[in-house]
């Protein structure tokens, strides 16, 4: 395990990582989520092995410090990410970001670009307000409080289902409600003209359960490649981890 401080405080970020060659591979995982759990069946892959590969842990999920007074909105979250990177002295990675970490990993790359060659984000928030039907408004419709010390939290893990409740359950409360309410309130610029800027080979994942990805045709001609997986829902790297590793290794 490794570590880079992220605040005045001295709040650690924590990653685990296997050796490899360069440029390395940093995965990022999504809202509640924790990156080992759903990376690290991916890099074991055959086509994904021989290369240095990180799993980050965003602030106040898996195993990184969850300071209550830091605010957890993306451009915080991303920042940390950098900080974390910076200390393991990788430069030119490839970032591969599921969910809210996909968005982190869009304004990593718009915010540092020296960190970042590529980009291999999978169902990541691009615009503030999602859909009622996204995660991250399930937990940012409470009022702080009442989601941590009110019973919202409690309410929450018993309707996302077993496997997210999981590593959820090991996230901070409060980290996740602010995680949660920074995507609901997303970036300026937002992170779908974050990505649509960017001039780093840039993919986006798509699970067909998912239904149609909005502003598909206008990510593709901004040179985004929009690539729908078959068989997957909003978890494609456990839905369909052949497609996933895949696209991962630039395999298409």
């Amino acid at each position: 395990m490794r570590e880079a401080r992220f605040d005045a405080r001295g709040s650690r970020v924590r990653w685990t990582e296997t050796g490899g060659d360069e440029p390395a591979r940093v995965y990022v995982h999504g809202l509640g989520a924790a990156s080992t759990v759903y990376h690290a069946h991916i890099v074991a892959t055959p086509e994904l092995a021989g290369r240095r590969s990180l799993f980050v842990d965003l602030p106040g999920h898996g195993i990184s410090d969850r300071p209550a007074d830091f605010g957890y909105a993306l451009e915080d979250h991303a920042r940390a990410l950098a900080a974390a990177l910076d200390e393991a002295q990788v430069a030119d990675a490839e970032i591969i970001g599921h969910s809210m970490g996909g968005s982190v990993a869009i304004v990593l790359a718009y915010r540092r670009p020296d960190l970042v060659s590529r980009l291999v984000v999978t169902e990541a928030n691009l615009d503030p307000n999602p859909p009622l039907t996204a995660g991250s408004s399930g937990i940012a419709g409470y009022e702080e409080e009442d989601f941590v010390k009110g019973g919202g939290h409690a309410r929450v893990l018993e309707k996302v289902g077993p496997t997210w409740a999981a590593t959820m359950r090991l996230t901070d409360p409060r980290a996740l409600h602010r995680s949660a309410a920074g995507l609901m309130a997303g970036t300026r610029p937002t992170m779908r003209h974050m990505l649509m800027e960017l001039s780093v080979d840039r993919v986006y994942l798509q699970g067909a359960s998912s239904g149609e990805l909005l502003g598909r045709d206008a990510l593709n001609a901004s040179g985004v490649r929009v690539v729908t997986v078959p068989e997957a829902g909003h978890n494609v790297m456990f839905d369909n981890a052949d497609a996933f590793a895949a696209e991962v290794a630039g395999r298409h």
